[in-house]
């Protein structure tokens, strides 16, 4: 269980399980790099690209209910 927090240090970070961007649904509107706080996305050339995946909150899941495209899978992922 993952307990809300504005503390990121309290944060469980993964380290087996992140973001991967489908860059063939994606619609570079860059809402997951505006979304995530924690750093996990930049700006890419001509998409986002996942910079950081250390930084990802295990199973927060924000990004890919913020994507308008459902372009957000996750590594890791047994579901």
């Amino acid at each position: 269980i993952l307990a809300i927090s504005n503390n990121r240090e309290s944060a469980k970070m993964a380290q087996t399980w992140y973001p991967v961007i489908n860059l063939d649904t994606c619609s570079n509107e860059d809402t997951c790099v505006d979304f995530c706080p924690h750093g996990v996305f930049e700006h890419g050339d001509m998409n986002p690209i996942v910079i950081n995946k250390d930084a990802c909150v295990e199973f927060c899941r924000g990004c890919q209910k913020a994507c308008p495209t459902n372009s957000i899978s996750y590594f890791g992922d047994t579901d």
